[in-house]
């Protein structure tokens, strides 16, 4: 198959690893490797010191899978396959899609939400946001979108880059047109449980429609993306089987250290993920301040959920060359929205880290200098 380049992943490649500081990162603050052992019960403890670095179960442990399981609910063990996040997206297309098949999908977004179902040659229609409305997808647009030949639905909420969240009632709205349509839908669940306001947490597509696939994991809420472990959740075991049959054609199976790590996180999740809301909660407060300052340099909408927020800068006529020229004169990487496809006037500031504050001061002090 012929694909077009990840933007976004290329210019992390690029950037990442040689950047001082990062403002664009969507995960949250990663975990240390001897403050998660800390956190092991006695059975994870043993399972760890007697690990044999062989391979493991396709489907995942299942000790691990029972933990995502609880996660949900109404879901079983049975119900999920472990697999790396981003392999998430391109197993699932994959067994489900075919040359031809119309797909419906928000944008911007990850790219391979839409870019892999492009590349088996899928007619691929995005359903975009108003970002003079908050960012919002208003679900009237999607319903000239979904017709009776559309097969699949991608959604990612909360949504990469903007941050918006849909109300409740606008999801249910949203599956019941998927359902009515007889279409599959894939929801990125990826950003879940790290709302601003926990009251705003939607239920998750697979406990909603017989036909959806969750898929989330542990890089983003847990900050523990070096794991490379993610999962689908789903009623749909039919599909799930496809999945797993190509899954044979990728990874096979899991990393048993990350199995084994996964679980000892699965079951300190209260503990890991209010520190990383409260990062989250307090790193906004520190943006409210920050673009009330500046704002004659930025407009935002201020963002409902997950770790990341879409800014339009407004003395910048290019916001790729000006991130260029921001990582060589301060070393703070940004990432442009030109790499989500979304034109030259936004950037994507991520707020999941621990230095965010002391960074995003580094960027006001940056702007002065150089716009004053």
């Amino acid at each position: 198959m012929q694909i077009e380049p990840f933007k976004l992943e290329r210019y992390f490649a690029k950037y990442e690893f040689s950047s001082r500081y990062l403002l664009s990162s969507s995960d949250c603050e990663s975990i240390s490797l001897s403050d998660l052992l800390a956190m092991a019960d006695a059975e994870m403890a043993d399972l760890w010191h007697e690990l044999k670095l062989g391979y493991t179960e396709s489907w995942g442990h299942p000790l691990l899978r029972e933990e995502i399981a609880n996660m949900y609910q109404g879901v079983a063990r049975e119900d999920v396959l472990t697999l790396v996040p981003e392999e998430g997206i391109f197993l699932i297309m994959h067994a489900l899609l075919a040359p031809g098949d119309q797909v419906v999908s928000t944008f911007p977004g990850y790219q391979s939400l839409y870019e892999v179902a492009r590349a088996i040659g899928c007619e691929v229609t995005t359903w975009e946001p108003n970002e003079d409305r908050g960012w919002q997808f208003a679900i009237s647009d999607l319903e000239e979108l979904v017709t009776a030949n559309t097969k699949l639905v991608v959604v990612n909420f909360p949504h990469n880059p903007t941050g918006y969240l849909p109300s409740q009632e606008e999801f249910h709205s949203l599956m019941e047109l998927v359902s009515s349509r007889g279409a599959y839908l894939l929801s990125d669940e990826m950003y879940r449980f790290l709302e601003i306001d926990a009251g705003n947490r939607l239920t998750a597509a697979c406990e909603l429609y017989e036909r959806a696939f969750s898929l989330s994991g542990l890089s983003k809420l847990f900050g523990l993306p070096g794991l490379r472990i993610g999962w689908l959740a789903s009623q749909d075991h039919q599909i799930l089987q496809a999945v797993s049959r190509l899954k044979d054609y990728t990874t096979i199976c899991s990393s048993a250290p990350s199995e084994i790590l996964a679980i000892i996180a699965l079951r300190n999740k209260s503990k890991i993920t209010n520190q990383q809301i409260e990062r989250v909660r307090k790193n906004v407060a520190v943006l409210d301040k920050f673009f009330s300052k500046f704002g004659e340099h930025f407009t935002w909408n201020r963002p409902m959920g997950g770790s990341i927020c879409f800014p339009r800068m407004l003395q910048v006529e290019n916001t790729h060359k000006f991130s260029q020229q921001l990582v060589a004169d301060t070393g703070i990487m940004l990432a442009p929205s030109s790499v989500f496809q979304y034109g030259d006037h936004h950037v994507r500031i991520g707020f999941g880290r621990e230095d965010m504050p002391q960074v995003i001061d580094l960027l006001g002090k940056y702007l002065v200098q150089r716009f004053n």
